[in-house]
């Protein structure tokens, strides 16, 4: 597999490694080649073909929420084939019916746990080739289990070398300029969701997820954040509508969660959307 590179020159004429924000499949390289992720190209001839067809939406979501990386009784980051192989038949046997995988796209920092990623459309090459993710999601819908991504759209990584901070050499190509731009207890890039080219690269990241990988659906991170421009924080909600819909509501946001919902809803007729919100809300 050959290493692809991209050179952008900056505003200022100078040229700065990059990988692309398209990136399908990014690796780690060893230790003595430093820690920037690097993209690979990566399309084998014998591409792995889904034998099982999508499950059909629950009536009752029973969901048993899942790390790939820890699933495993051993002190080792598990794959994407021991966890098809080991943990899916005992999750059916369990009784649930749908599965919520985290930790898919790739991230450079293992300990975010999946949530400061760096490459979007990349699922995470620590557990193994994307064909393997492709055959996970395809035994889980053997086994009648609705599969569902934990999907980060709410923020982004601050890395510059592997991820989409500074891309170009700015910081406003996918986020807002400024104290805006930056999330200031996740240490992190938050999108310009007013952008036209922001929102085609997350809706696209959802089809390509739907297509590519044949996801039955999404859990959207981090609503709350998106949704506020307090991002939640020091929030509290006591019930009163003014609190959850007012001037602190961030439009933009929401206008993006409307349209993937949307575009979702619209192509694919079994899809599941939830909203993962954290409300500090006040109990008397």
């Amino acid at each position: 597999m050959s290493e692809i590179k991209i050179i952008v020159k900056d505003i200022d004429g100078n040229l700065l490694d990059r990988i692309s924000p398209w990136a399908t499949y990014v690796v780690q390289p060893p230790k003595e080649q430093g820690f920037t992720f690097k993209y690979i190209f990566y399309n084998p001839s014998n591409r792995y073909q889904f034998q099982y067809p999508r499950v059909k939406k629950p009536e009752s979501l029973r969901i048993y929420e899942c790390h790939v990386g820890i699933a495993s009784n051993e002190p080792k980051v598990a794959s994407y084939n021991e966890f098809s192989d080991n943990v899916i038949p005992r999750i059916a046997k369990a009784g649930y019916n749908s599965i919520q995988l985290m930790a898919i796209m790739e991230h450079a920092y293992y300990a975010s746990f999946g949530y400061q990623v760096t490459s979007f459309y990349a699922a995470s090459s620590r557990y193994g080739l994307p064909d393997e993710l492709r055959r996970l999601i395809d035994i889980a819908h053997k086994h009648g289990l609705y599969v569902l991504l934990d999907i980060v759209h709410s923020h982004a990584s601050k890395n510059v070398m592997d991820g989409l901070n500074m891309w170009d050499g700015t910081g406003g190509s996918y986020f807002h300029n400024g104290p805006k731009g930056e999330h200031q207890l996740w240490d992190s890039r938050l999108f310009n969701y007013q952008q036209h080219e922001v929102l085609r690269f997350l809706l696209s990241n959802l089809r390509w997820y739907m297509e590519e990988y044949q996801f039955d659906g999404f859990r959207f991170d981090g609503v709350t954040s998106m949704l506020y421009h307090s991002h939640g924080i020091g929030h509290g909600f006591s019930g009163d509508y003014n609190e959850y819909f007012g001037m602190n509501t961030d439009m933009d946001s929401l206008i993006y969660l409307m349209l993937a919902n949307h575009m979702l809803h619209s192509i694919y007729s079994d899809v599941t959307t939830i909203a993962e919100v954290s409300l500090n809300v006040q109990v008397t």
